[in-house]
C-alpha cells in the first residue's frame, strides 16, 4: 500500500472490537514511533501502553474517548530531555516530538489493519496523577488502538477538507 493510500485509509476509530492486538503487531506499531524524527534526535517521547482493565478504567473516568479499546497508548514527553530553542526562551520541542511519533504510530497501525483515535480531550494533570506519570513528564495525548468494530465508520467530517489554497501559502 502506498503512503497516500494508507493516509486515506486512516480515520479516527470511535468503536473498537473486542479482539486483542497480537503482541508482534503491537511491537511493529511501537517500533514505528521509535523511527520518528525528533529535535536533535533527543527522543524525549514516552509511550505508556495501557492494557489492564484498571489502568484503562482510570483513564475512562476522566474522558469519554476510550471507545471500548482494549489497548490505549498514552504519549508523554520528558521535560528534562526535550530540545530548547536557543534563539527564543520558552520554545521547546516536546509536543512536536510526541506528535510526530504519534503520527507514525497512527499510520503504521492503519497499514496493519488497526484503528486509532488521537485524543486530547482530557484533563492532563489529573490523568498524569491517576496513571502515576512521573512529575518530569507532560502528557500530550492518548490513543485508543485496536481492531475497529465491524460497524465502525469514519465521521461524516472525515472527508471534509478545506481547499489547499486556504491552508497553503506560497511566499
Amino acid at each position: 500500500m502506498s503512503f497516500i493510500e494508507t493516509a486515506n485509509k486512516r480515520y479516527s476509530v470511535r468503536k473498537f472490537s473486542d479482539k486483542e492486538i497480537e503482541p508482534e503487531i503491537l511491537k511493529k506499531v511501537l517500533e514505528a514511533g521509535q523511527m520518528a524524527p525528533t529535535a536533535k534526535n533527543l527522543q524525549p517521547q514516552r509511550i505508556y501502553v495501557l492494557q489492564s482493565k484498571e489502568a484503562i478504567e482510570k483513564l475512562a473516568a476522566l474522558t469519554p474517548c476510550v471507545f471500548n479499546a482494549k489497548t490505549v497508548l498514552v504519549f508523554t514527553y520528558n521535560k528534562d530531555e526535550e530540545w530548547h530553542n536557543p534563539f527564543e526562551e520558552g520554545v521547546r520541542s516536546g509536543v512536536e516530538d510526541v506528535s510526530i511519533a504519534a503520527t507514525y504510530i497512527m499510520l503504521q497501525a492503519a497499514d496493519l489493519g488497526l484503528g486509532t483515535c488521537w485524543c486530547n480531550y482530557f484533563p492532563n494533570t489529573k490523568a498524569e496523577q491517576a496513571l502515576g506519570i512521573p512529575d518530569n513528564e507532560r502528557t500530550v495525548l492518548f490513543m485508543p488502538i485496536g481492531y475497529p468494530a465491524e460497524d465502525s465508520e469514519p465521521s461524516p467530517r472525515h472527508s471534509e477538507k478545506r481547499p489547499l489554497e486556504e491552508t497553503v501559502k506560497y511566499m
